[in-house]
């Protein structure tokens, strides 16, 4: 069937996650984690992912900005910087405006435009997206942002993504799934997603029982393989 319905994830596939830290680390106040800032958002993002798993196999759910801040504190100890109230702070307050990668917003309005509905598919909080996107102004190309809030469990866990289905009345092959996590398009090619990997920096494929259907190194590609 042809595509009627393209959803991303949102942190990494749509935000930036990095640019949370790589602002921090220019201003001069916070010029502490210039020469590591890197190193500290790889460790943030990597634990965020890695609690969210653990509580969703152990049925142990949260609200994901408890697992965003948890994931921060094990990642400013493991740099160095625990104890900086004011850096954890400000990197915090970073994280609900981080910036879309350049090619969002066009992508989007190109999907829009052709009829197809849009949506955002994310372990974050309502009210997480909701800032992120509207600091990305993309408000307007997007139908919703749907959260795992509404079923109390992370990704992978199949009701997550029982939840486009049920929003959109769409089959699963009219879904174009679309993510920067390996593991994520993985388990929504395992559950009947058409999918792509955004792989922006060449990472090896994952050790899965499935693979991504398409694989691209951003999203200008998308509407493409939407059909349009």
């Amino acid at each position: 069937m042809p595509i009627t319905t393209c959803v991303f994830d949102a942190y990494g596939t749509l935000f930036d996650v990095g640019s949370a830290a790589r602002q921090a680390a220019s201003e001069p106040d916070f010029s502490a984690i210039k020469d590591d800032w890197t190193v500290l958002a790889e460790h943030w993002r990597q634990k965020q992912l890695s609690y969210s798993w653990l509580r969703a196999v152990t049925g142990a759910h949260t609200d994901f900005w408890d697992v965003t801040q948890n994931g921060l504190d094990w990642a400013l100890e493991k740099t160095g910087h625990d104890g900086d109230n004011a850096l954890r702070a400000r990197l915090l307050a970073l994280y609900w405006e981080l910036q879309a990668y350049a090619e969002v917003p066009q992508m989007l309005a190109t999907l829009k435009d052709a009829g197809l509905d849009t949506a955002i598919l994310s372990n974050g909080s309502p009210e997480m997206l909701d800032g992120a996107v509207s600091s990305a102004g993309i408000r307007d190309v997007l139908d919703i942002s749907l959260s795992v809030q509404s079923v109390g469990v992370f990704k992978p866990d199949a009701r997550v993504y029982d939840l486009v289905g049920a929003h959109f009345g769409c089959a699963k092959d009219e879904v174009l799934f679309v993510s920067s996590n390996g593991w994520d398009v993985a388990a929504a090619t395992g559950y009947g997603f058409t999918t792509a990997w955004v792989n922006r920096v060449g990472e090896p494929m994952d050790r899965l029982p499935w693979t991504p259907l398409n694989v691209l190194s951003d999203l200008t590609g998308i509407p493409k393989l939407a059909g349009i």
